[in-house]
């Protein structure tokens, strides 16, 4: 796979989905919820500010993330496998 978002956008692989609730109830397809976590693939070259320069992008390739539960409304398929593709500004937080 050989993807390059372009500016602040960022590839994120989203985090495989339970098949049990926490009570152990086995989830038919329709009623999960998309996890709301995944691993950044791959990362553009920073955001262009208005006095021109380009600021480097927070995140790096194999951060685990916590973004919104409607960010990256934009889903792409590679190799089979899909992927969101979102704007850095729609991550809350990285996962040490």
């Amino acid at each position: 796979m050989n993807i390059r978002p372009l500016y602040d956008r960022v590839v994120v692989r989203r985090k495989e989905e339970e098949e049990t609730s926490a009570g152990g109830i086995v989830l038919p397809g329709s009623a999960k919820e998309k996890p709301n976590q995944g691993e950044v693939v791959a990362v553009g070259a920073g955001k262009v500010l208005e006095s021109g320069e380009q600021r480097a992008l927070t995140v790096q390739v194999g951060d685990k993330i916590v973004f919104g539960q409607y960010a990256g409304s934009n889903t792409i398929e590679i190799d089979g496998e899909e992927l969101i593709l979102m704007s850095e500004s729609e991550i809350y937080a990285v996962i040490d």
